[in-house]
């Protein structure tokens, strides 16, 4: 029904079309239709997630001409936010407002959409050009037109709206894009474009011309940061001055949330009617009317939340947006197609039946009959089957053979519709919902069809690795840092440092030791350097440079090292020789149960999967070790080893720390394997004596097949009738004598074990082989990175994030760490939020009290859980998604990162609110780590640098809690280098050495040319980034590697300057010495000397050559040390008389010339000086 507002714009309606209820995927295929027949069409979509499944079905029904729909995404983020969109939704806004000018078929857009006002027409085109290979750019000019444009300097860029400049050479991650372009410039030329990987920085492919649009929806230069103060003062009344916005602003700052006054940045600011051609014909639902007047009630509502606040008053709505009145007014000027009429219905309309249900049902002897009498039915309508993937394609393929049912490929919709279609087509799109066309002979079944009630399968995507993520520990060091020395021990970070030594400059790493000594350690041995990761930085360790302190803590953590070696080396030569039972895969059922899970599989989950399936087959026990954050998809693996264990006639028992989890599984096993002849069951305190008695005697005689339980289940009245598999999740949570059994039952059945604490990379490296341990680090798709907020303690913001979420119908965790008043604290709250469900969790409350608190949060029969830090780790609560964690400042960075890590697990926006005391009350340090928490997300590039000391605890889950001691002392990383040399040692000569054994301490060429070798700070200004370059060096492992470094160095920076030339020839030598057992060359004008270990791999003809046909050049002064005494002028020189004689030294290598022609070739004249 009209409004009494609205009832008069009747009258001024252009053209009307109705549309009936259009179910299934018909809505999407009539809207392809009708673009065909309009040269503009715009689509209103009543949700987001009609907004997403339009997307999908308009672009697979138009198939090639796909690229014709344009979207126009929300904020997602509701009015008046103190957060800003993500750069990617600003990018793709400002991509769609600029593709209007041109003649594109279809506009997808939300009812929210239609009301706010945007940027002003003129805005995006004043700020948009276009540049082309050959043309002349001023650098500096475009430095300063980026800037203008709202583009953001950084040092490496990685998100749309960045740009770097690197002398002649300038990267640009243009709006719109999916990647980000290289620009070479040849002086004033621009020589070449270039599209390149954000990831790893390396350039992908050559471009001919490139479009810059604006970064931002608003302008931000002088002109219009006038306009803005202008309109400010004329929209809120009183002192100006006393808004933080306006101060900002003002400064040319532009804080978060700033888009809630983005019209008071124009004189004219424009809406969507504004942008769209005038013959444009509009789609959207017939009861648009009250869909308006939802979101203007829901703007209204959050404008009179905080209107009192004189920091940030918000813009009045009628400032930001249009009324619905003024919507409708202007919708009405135009064709108008409204859909969901049952009277009057246009017969251009392809009308549709609700798409039939085939559901597979587990409980028949054929549970895919009614999808396979369908497709057997003669005369009906032709038939096409949509999955999401090629390998879920091949699956139903290979089922539908089974059946006799032969199918045919299809590369489209179009090619279905033109094809004979003897046989059902088969169609790889990301549709969720089928389609039954009445008068068309036409059908299109999804998978939603055939497995029911889901919410639509969501694909995730694989997520590339850093190739700097494993080194990024060093380069992301600050000053005062503590930092290890392998040789001189745990110092503080000082940061680089420019030194001229007789004549040759170079650049040092500077560590300050305990009483204040100074080391400066040479670029080109950064090797020797690791981050110390043991804990608190603030209470690592500081030594003396000189002292033993180093010596004893490095002998002690060597005999940890080699201690933890051995027993991993005994487990694993126990496990090798243990008989076990070969499980079999039982290849249909199982293709049917993959083929259910509702998701792509991440290539972690996969490779996961794949490792359990081989080692379920294989002849000995399985003892593997599956680690992924909470929602990365670690139950599936456990579900698809259950799942064969069963059908090879085996129980599985799975053991979960607390009755709570336990419960979780329970749901989770049922609900994913209902329908299959499976009885799962759970031993709990909540069941009564009679069902847990009759459940222990169903286990004892076979009858339940999978029992869930916590450490009750390895109680000595559990009996198995045939048991098979054992699944623990968080083993480190169990006791001592619980994880005593749990050794035991490794020796008798397959074991896996689930953990959510991350387990280093580094470490799984050095355990490849003896550990089975598999890292799931995909994320899903659709994760959004956690909004954080850093704010003093306040009511109002309290209101605010909990009415946030509470308004989208989510919960709300309240993290106050202080059991003495956290109940005056929730009874605040209640006073405060009189609407909200307020419960209480902490550690010191008894079990029976706690866990019904923690698994009604998870029903969601309340919605704010205040909270200690118990939530650390435990169940997943997909719909809280907001965390509010009350003086954040007495948390270290890991624990504030995995606290806030609770929220963000489901596709929503979720939303961190970090609150301090008074600014003056929190101390420098805790200022920083709340800086670096708001700044880091569990998406970005700190998510390992944050997960430090969690990953210390996942050491300790594999190597044994008495490890952290050792960890502590030397720090993680050189304890792992330890553990890895000691297992290779001992598995090479299988006896323990003691003492500090040689063989533990890299043998690593220490070489010193006399010679610049550094990346200059005019090539590579950034100082992390030449600590990241630096460190990629030393890590190194051959010249393919190194020449690899090399020519990314050139594609990102351009040309290698003289000195960096010599760091990568020094390298390269380093890398040759090393691997023939040279400790150290020196060679400078006069000469100098090799070193040799006593065992080295050197070629004695080449020792005697050297000494009998240069002797007046070279000498043995010791069995291990050779001298050289030449005049070596230059670098160059130097550096040719070292690969000679590494030449000469090596068995493999060929010399055939002698010293002089060497010297006199300058074949290394490339680099000048």
């Amino acid at each position: 029904m009209p409004t009494s507002e609205t009832a008069p714009l009747r009258a001024k309606q252009g053209p009307s079309i109705r549309w009936p209820r259009l179910p299934g995927a018909a809505l999407g295929l009539n809207i392809a239709t009708e673009s065909t027949l309009r040269p503009f069409l715009v689509v209103v979509a009543e949700s987001p997630r009609e907004f997403h499944a339009l997307d999908d079905e308009i672009r697979f029904f138009l198939g090639r001409n796909s690229d014709q729909v344009v979207c126009f995404p929300g904020w997602e983020t509701l009015a008046y936010d103190r957060f800003s969109p993500h750069p990617e939704i600003v990018s793709q806004r400002i991509a769609a407002l600029a593709s209007l000018s041109q003649p594109h078929a279809v506009l997808l857009v939300t009812v929210e959409q239609l009301l706010l006002r945007l940027s002003a027409t003129a805005f995006i085109r004043a700020n948009s050009f276009t540049l082309a290979a050959g043309q002349e750019i001023d650098s500096s000019g475009f430095r300063d037109r980026l800037i203008d444009c709202g583009y953001l300097p950084v040092s490496k860029v990685s998100a749309p709206g960045d740009f770097a400049v690197r002398g002649g050479i300038i990267d640009v991650f243009p709006t719109g894009t999916e990647r980000p372009f290289r620009l070479d410039l040849f002086g004033t030329e621009l020589e070449k474009i270039r599209f390149f990987d954000p990831i790893t920085q390396k350039s992908l492919g050559d471009a001919s011309f490139l479009s810059i649009l604006p970064a931002r929806e608003f302008p931000t230069d002088a002109n219009a940061i006038e306009t803005f103060r202008r309109n400010y003062r004329r929209a809120f009344e009183g002192d100006p001055q006393a808004s933080a916005v306006y101060q900002n602003v003002t400064a040319g700052r532009f804080p978060a949330g700033i888009e809630f006054y983005l019209p008071l940045f124009f004189d004219d600011p424009a809406s969507l009617f504004d942008y769209v051609p005038p013959d444009t014909a509009w789609i959207f639902p017939k009861d648009i009317e009250s869909l308006l007047a939802v979101e203007w009630a829901r703007l209204n509502d959050r404008f009179n939340l905080f209107s009192l606040d004189a920091e940030r008053p918000p813009l009045p709505p009628d400032l930001l947006a249009l009324t619905p009145s003024e919507v409708l007014s202007r919708l009405y000027e135009h064709v108008c197609i409204t859909t969901g009429h049952s009277k009057n219905i246009s017969d251009s309309c392809k009308k549709a039946l609700d798409p039939p249900n085939y559901q597979v049902d587990h409980h028949s002897a054929e549970p895919f009959s009614a999808l396979v009498n369908r497709l057997k039915k003669s005369g009906g309508p032709a038939v096409a089957l949509s999955v999401e993937s090629e390998n879920r394609l091949n699956t139903l393929n290979d089922l539908l053979h089974s059946y006799g049912i032969k199918t045919e490929r299809m590369g489209s919709w179009q090619a279905f519709l033109e094809g004979a279609n003897e046989h059902p087509g088969l169609i790889i799109s990301p549709l969720d919902r089928g389609l039954l066309l009445e008068g068309d002979r036409v059908e299109l079944i999804v998978e939603s069809q055939l497995y029911g009630g889901r919410s639509g399968r969501k694909k995730r995507r694989g997520r590339s690795i850093d190739p700097e993520a494993i080194i990024r520990s060093i380069a992301e060091l600050k000053t005062d840092d503590p930092i290890v020395h392998a040789d001189h021990g745990v110092g503080r970070f000082k940061g680089l440092e420019f030194i001229e030594i007789d004549g040759q400059r170079g650049e040092f790493v500077v560590v300050a030791y305990e009483g204040g000594g100074k080391l400066y350690v040479p670029v080109v041995n950064i090797g020797v350097l690791s981050r110390y990761i043991g804990g608190d930085g603030d209470t690592a360790p500081l030594h003396k440079l000189g002292g033993d302190h180093w010596i004893k803590a490095r002998q002690h953590a060597q005999k940890r090292a080699f201690d933890v070696a051995a027993e991993l080396l005994k487990t694993q030569a126990l496990r090798t020789v243990r008989p076990g039972t070969p499980f079999e895969v039982p290849v249909i059922e199982y293709e049917r149960f993959r083929s259910e899970f509702p998701y792509e599989e991440t290539p972690d989950q996969e490779a996961a999967i794949e490792a359990v399936i081989n080692d379920l087959k294989a002849p000995n026990p399985m003892d593997r070790l599956v680690c992924g954050d909470v929602g990365f998809g670690k139950t599936e693996v456990a579900l698809r080893a259950a799942f064969i264990a069963v059908h090879n006639n085996h129980q599985v028992s799975l053991l979960a720390p607390t009755t709570l989890l336990a419960s979780q599984h329970l749901e989770t096993f049922r609900s994913r394997l209902q329908g299959y002849p499976i009885r799962i069951e759970s031993l709990s305190r909540f069941q009564s004596d009679r069902d847990a008695k009759q459940i222990l005697e169903d286990l004892a005689n076979g009858a339940v097949d999978i029992i869930i339980g916590t450490h009750r289940l390895l109680q000595k009245d559990i009996r198995f009738r045939g048991l098979g598999l054992v699944i623990i999740d968080e083993e480190h949570r169990f006791g001592v004598r619980q994880k005593e059994r749990l050794k035991q039952m490794r020796e008798e059945v397959d074991v896996l074990t689930l953990t959510a604490t991350p387990i280093p990379r580094t470490l799984n490296i050095a355990l490849s082989g003896i550990k089975s341990v598999s890292l799931i680090a995909s994320p899903p798709a659709g994760r959004v990175a956690i909004q954080t907020s850093v704010q003093p303690y306040s009511e109002a913001i309290i209101k605010e994030a909990c009415g946030r979420e509470l308004h989208r119908g989510g919960q709300v965790y309240f993290l106050h760490n202080d059991v003495s008043s956290i109940e005056r604290m929730a009874e605040h709250l209640r006073q405060l939020l009189p609407n909200a469900g307020i419960q209480v969790a902490h550690g010191q409350m008894p079990r029976t009290q706690l866990e019904p608190v923690m698994r009604d949060f998870y029903h969601q029969r309340f919605d704010i859980l205040v909270c200690s830090t118990i939530i650390e780790s435990g169940i997943d609560v997909p719909t809280a998604n907001t965390i509010i964690i009350n003086r954040a400042d007495r948390f270290g960075l890991a624990q504030l990162h995995q606290l806030r890590g609770r929220v963000g697990r489901s596709k929503h926006q979720a939303f961190a609110f970090l609150l301090t005391p008074d600014p003056a009350a929190v101390s420098e340090t805790a200022e920083r780590r709340l800086t670096a928490i708001a700044e880091l997300t569990d998406l970005g590039v700190g998510f390992a640098l944050a997960n430090h000391d969690l990953e210390i605890r996942g050491a300790g889950e594999i190597l044994g809690e008495d490890q952290s001691g050792a960890i502590e002392e030397i720090g993680f990383s050189l304890y792992t280098e330890y553990l890895n040399r000691a297992i290779h040692s001992l598995a090479d000569s299988g006896q323990l050495r003691s003492g500090l054994d040689p063989s533990l301490d890299e043998k690593k060429t220490d070489i010193d040319l006399y010679a610049s070798a550094f990346l200059p700070d005019t090539y590579l200004p950034d100082v992390y980034s030449r600590l990241v370059f630096y460190q990629r060096l030393a890590s190194t492992f051959d010249e393919a590697e190194l020449y690899e470094l090399k020519l990314e160095m050139l594609d990102r920076f351009g040309p290698l300057p003289g000195e960096a030339e010599m760091l990568f020839l020094q390298t390269r030598l380093r890398l040759r010495a090393t691997h023939l057992g040279i400790l150290e060359i020196r060679l400078s004008r006069t000469g100098g000397s090799f070193i040799f270990e006593e065992e080295a791999k050197i070629d004695p003809s080449g020792i005697g050559r050297l000494l009998s046909q240069e002797r007046t050049v070279f000498k043995m002064i010791s069995p291990v040390k050779m001298r050289i005494v030449l005049e070596l002028p230059d670098a160059i020189a130097r550096a040719e008389l070292c690969s000679w004689v590494l030449d000469e030294l090596d068995p493999e290598s060929e010399s055939v010339a002698d010293l002089a022609s060497v010297l006199a070739s300058g074949a290394m004249e490339g680099i000048t000086y």
